[in-house]
């Protein structure tokens, strides 16, 4: 049955009867469905090339400084335990917690360090001090807390990595009537960042970096 000129030409149909449909439709069909098909086919390829060079904007993390697998900014060259590190001499613990706290210095004069080399959640000393507060532990072998009840131990402080006012450093206490009794001096931060810490006692000096953080 011949078709009339409003059916469209069926293109679609492949093989035998492609050829036989196509052999059915007068010209003008033939035109409009060719033109169909090359009018769809532009537009699945313009599809199709969109997605290929679509991009997905992923979140990005807000930028910051760089920093060590501690959270301590590559710009602040903390001090870490070293290869071969001091070990105190009797009656003083020859080592601290390794994980956590290693000794720093020599016989004359050495402290305690954390691994990390950051200091992180220190008080205010009251809840009006914008300060932030620590002790600091000195140890010297030989040293008599009755001989020396005023120990000649100076204790220094500076920020490193930008401008701050300077370490707030309080008097230094002989410690305990123990052979092994640390001199204890208390220590007010007017700001976290980088330090760098000096004490000297004496002709021995001893002087480390550290983090200060929230």
């Amino acid at each position: 049955m011949a078709r009339t000129a409003r059916e469209p030409c069926p293109l679609w149909k492949t093989g035998v009867n492609r050829l036989l449909a196509v052999a059915s439709c007068d010209s003008r069909s033939l035109e409009r469905e060719e033109m169909f098909i090359r009018s769809s086919m532009i537009v699945a390829l313009a599809l199709a090339a969109s997605v290929a060079t679509a991009t997905v904007d992923e979140p990005r993390a807000p930028a910051m400084a760089a920093v060590t697998s501690d959270n301590v900014p590559m710009s602040c060259p903390v001090t870490k335990p070293s290869a071969r590190p001091f070990i105190s001499p009797a009656p003083f613990p020859e080592n601290v917690a390794p994980a956590a706290e290693f000794w720093l210095g020599t016989q004359k004069l050495w402290t305690v360090l954390p691994a990390s080399g950051m200091w992180d959640k220190l008080p205010h000393y009251t809840p009006a001090d914008p300060t932030f507060r620590n002790k600091l532990f000195w140890w010297r072998h030989g040293s008599d807390s009755h001989a020396d009840p005023k120990p000649r131990l100076t204790i220094t402080g500076r920020r490193i990595d930008t401008p701050a006012p300077p370490l707030h450093v309080d008097p230094v206490r002989a410690g305990w009537a123990r052979p092994d009794s640390a001199k204890v001096v208390g220590v007010n931060f007017p700001t976290l960042g980088c330090w760098e810490i000096t004490a000297q006692y004496e002709s021995a000096k001893v002087t480390y970096i550290v983090w200060l953080t929230q």
